[in-house]
């Protein structure tokens, strides 16, 4: 393999067209995993050092303004755009470019731009070992309401945003006088922005909803709603609407042709109990040798939403489906999403199926894919299987699968799989020890939330999620050594100076633990393992969880560092996730040996755009919980609560009640006594009583304030 910068300038500038990572790879001899692996971090070099750029379809070239140099003309910059992604806090913003770079912009830099505008930018050097730069021009406001408090300061009333990433305050229309407003100071209200901040005018809004009180749960979901920038649950446009209901309700001998047919075979679904998309069903059958044959079968939404129709055009706006606790916002309408691509038990549905021989080892031997027709023989829940697995014969459950013997023994075959890939996947290296932390909260009628409940895994759950990641990796397998482009979802090695953080992290634990300078996800695994009995077991794994970068959609295929994946997508879940929409498509065409329905550039674009949507859609799912939790705390005022110290800083403990997941802040000044803060081994020390504490204390305290507005709870310690 061959590293020379001067070769890699040289040969770019030969190019008539810019060239794609695997492109230089051939060129270059980097053909293994460790020197694709290699190659790919010395490009990035490359790139942070200037001297080679990727474009927007993550092409690299010699950057242009170094071409223009050389014919005596400068180059603009201002053709760069992007949509700006601010901090929570919104004391930063970084913008993922239209060139394929990655920039970091600070609030003074903005030009009056707030959250998900999208902005023209010009790059201003480095900020660490970010590229840092500079909003030139504002091209689309993409905010079109607020969400807040209504406040007064003399005879000026005015919203302060519940999102900081939206500016301070936005003042209301001169025609909103204070008899008509209908609503107190100091409550909830929604308002439609009239004119944005910029240098010469103050934000002005319009109010259009009264909420009502800032501590009524039911404000908690329009709140989380307009500030997310989310449609309200079965808010599609009227074009949409119209194309849905052409699709008819049920499935007809002719959609059945030149299809194969499971509807003799056993296949079913397992889900929650809340469940009413259904996306993937499974059978599974013992071959004589020995071998699993398993089937996945998905819904082929692909089949009733053509490619840049209505419905695929506001699929791709939305990206994916947000669930917000009882209540979910779809992708698709409820006519697709809940009905005729819904795989419900006992009815035709036409699918994508994945049948794949699986050896005793986990080894995938071989695969075959078909348009295909199911009959869901069961709509089975998490909690009826586990009951099952587990041997509870009272239950439901069991009396169920007394009736069914057949659907019985192949979830105990699944139930075999299941260990044997999970067995397969952690050899690789895979981090596999990880806990969700997600929460269940059951609701009453006006939102109140009746307790907080920590979803637990049992047997059921982690099968289906190996299933699925088998069928994911297969299909990514089938295009990582084609010629054309394709969306894998990839996830990048964390950096460095994360890693690093994370082991002073655990060290202020008191682990001792020797962990090795470069961190694979096999090291991270092995770590995990140890903390089967830790207090702090579900903290540290979402530290480990919030240490590694972000999972995302890419036409670039760089693997999966936390599945130890070489090849992954995403292909199970066409209701809810448009790149999976697209997967199908590009299946079917590569099954019918038809053209690529997409080129690189489209795809890059596509999957910017569904990374964007995911990580609003689960900011909107995150926020939604924490104004329950709070709701709870609120409804529970008496209650002690025992909690774990998560973290220390300047300004007070970071803790958790571990029983419900519920986070909190014991503010530094609510402590009996001075204390410093010793960052250099992350603990606190009372100046007089010279009183430590640090990470994993157990403390016993009460509530002492509660914000209904940003989600946030202190606490403060029992005398």
């Amino acid at each position: 393999m061959q590293k020379d910068k001067s070769a890699v300038l040289e040969h770019l500038r030969t190019q008539a067209v810019p060239l794609l990572l695997r492109e230089l790879y051939r060129v270059f001899g980097a053909n293994t995993k460790s020197e694709k692996a290699e190659f790919r971090a010395f490009i990035k070099r490359l790139e942070a050092e200037g001297a080679i750029e990727k474009n927007e379809t993550n092409r690299y070239r010699i950057p242009e303004d170094e071409e223009a140099s050389e014919s005596g003309e400068k180059a603009s910059s201002h053709g760069i755009a992007g949509l700006l992604d601010f901090s929570r806090n919104g004391h930063i913003a970084f913008c993922a470019a239209s060139d394929g770079i990655e920039y970091v912009i600070f609030p003074e830099d903005s030009k009056y731009a707030i959250h998900h505008d999208l902005v023209q930018i010009k790059p201003s050097g480095f900020y660490k070992d970010w590229r840092r730069a500079q909003v030139v021009k504002i091209l689309q406001r993409n905010q079109k309401d607020v969400v807040g408090i209504l406040a007064r300061e003399g005879q000026n009333y005015f919203i302060i945003p519940d999102d900081k990433r939206m500016g301070l305050r936005y003042y209301l229309t001169g025609a909103e006088k204070p008899d008509r407003l209908g609503s107190e100071l100091g409550s909830k209200v929604i308002a439609h922005i009239v004119s944005y901040p910029s240098k010469k005018k103050t934000p002005v809004a319009k109010i259009t909803h009264y909420l009502g009180s800032i501590e009524d749960p039911r404000v908690h979901l329009p709140t989380v709603i307009v500030k997310h920038g989310l449609p309200f649950p079965e808010d599609f446009p009227q074009g949409v609407m119209e194309e849905a209901k052409r699709i008819p309700d049920r499935i007809f001998p002719k959609d059945t042709k030149n299809r194969k047919d499971y509807r003799n075979q056993i296949v079913f679904t397992i889900d929650k109990e809340t469940a009413k998309d259904f996306d993937d069903a499974v059978g599974i059958e013992k071959l004589d040798n020995g071998h699993y044959l398993l089937g996945v079968h998905i819904a082929d939404v692909s089949a009733y939403v053509p490619m840049d129709s209505e419905l695929d055009r506001e699929a791709y706006r939305r990206g994916t489906s947000t669930y917000l606790l009882d209540t979910v916002v779809p992708m698709l309408p409820l006519a697709l999403s809940n009905g005729i691509c819904s795989l419900i038990e006992n009815r035709s549905r036409l699918t994508l199926s994945l049948e794949m021989e699986v050896d005793s080892n986990g080894r995938l031997v071989r695969y075959e894919c078909h348009e295909g027709v199911i009959k869901s023989k069961k709509r089975l829940t998490y909690t009826a299987v586990n009951d099952f697995l587990n041997g509870n014969t009272p239950s439901e459950g069991a009396k169920l699968f007394a009736k069914n013997p057949e659907i019985g023994q192949a979830l105990i075959l699944m139930d075999e799989l299941a260990k044997i890939l999970r067995e397969n996947r952690k050899s690789r290296g895979a981090i596999i020890e990880i806990e969700s932390g997600e929460v269940e909260i059951p609701l009453d009628e006006v939102g109140n939330a009746l307790d907080i409940l920590v979803k637990k895994r049992d047997r059921a759950e982690p099968f289906i999620e190996e299933f699925m990641l088998l069928a994911n990796e297969t299909v990514a397998s089938i295009f990582a050594d084609k010629p054309e482009a394709f969306i894998y979802r990839v996830h990048e090695r964390p950096d460095p100076e994360t890693l690093i953080q994370l082991k002073r992290y655990l060290l202020a634990l008191g682990v001792q633990k020797k962990l090795p300078k470069e961190m694979r996800s096999s090291d991270i695994q092995a770590y995990l393992e140890t903390l089967q009995d830790h207090p702090l077991k579900s903290s540290i794994q979402r530290l480990v969880i919030r240490s590694m970068k972000r999972a995302l959609y890419s036409e670039e295929n760089i693997g999966h560092y936390g599945l130890a994946s070489e090849n992954y997508t995403h292909f199970t879940a066409p209701i809810r996730r448009y790149p999976d929409l697209v997967v199908h498509r590009m299946l079917k065409g590569w099954m019918k040996h038809r053209p690529a329905p997409y080129n690189s550039e489209q795809l890059t674009k596509i999957a910017r755009q569904s990374s964007v949507r995911e990580r609003v859609s689960s900011e909107a799912e995150w926020d939604l919980v924490a104004l329950k939790k709070v709701n709870y705390v609120s409804r529970n005022l008496a209650e002690l609560y025992q909690v774990v110290v998560t973290n220390v800083a300047r300004f007070g403990l970071f803790v958790e009640v571990p029983e419900k997941l519920i986070p909190g802040l014991i503010p530094i000044s609510t402590l009996d006594d001075y204390f410093v803060f010793d960052e250099e081994r992350n603990i606190l020390v009372g100046e007089r009583t010279r009183k430590v504490y640090k990470i994993g204390d157990i403390l016993e305290v009460r509530v002492k304030g509660i914000d209904h507005v940003r989600g946030e709870i202190d606490f403060e310690l029992l005398k």
